[in-house]
């Protein structure tokens, strides 16, 4: 559930938040507030553990790292399309001066 549902919700918010030109400081309380909802959901619907330090840590840095990655390939792909004369792409997550 971790990966399939709350993965997904991720990827498209660091899609939108670098679409968006926010921050990278932003991906850290969105990957907080994703959790939390995955702990609760897990809950709910499985009797997991609401309290599990571990389970959330564990949840955070997984969906702070699809949001980390969604939000550098759609940042070095937006920077490539929007200047063009500027900057070529330099692998997936990144980019250079021409």
């Amino acid at each position: 559930m971790t990966v399939a549902l709350f993965g997904g919700a991720a990827y498209l918010t660091g899609q939108t938040l670098a679409q968006r030109w926010r921050p990278a400081w932003q991906i850290l309380p969105v990957a907080l507030l994703l959790a939390a909802a995955d702990r609760f959901l897990l809950y709910a619907l499985f009797a997991a553990e609401l309290t599990s330090l571990g389970g959330f840590l564990v949840a955070t840095a997984m969906l702070g790292a699809i949001l980390l990655a969604a939000y550098c390939l759609t940042r070095a792909r937006k920077m490539v399309q929007q200047y063009p004369w500027l900057y070529e792409r330099r692998g997936p997550f990144g980019w250079r001066e021409k």
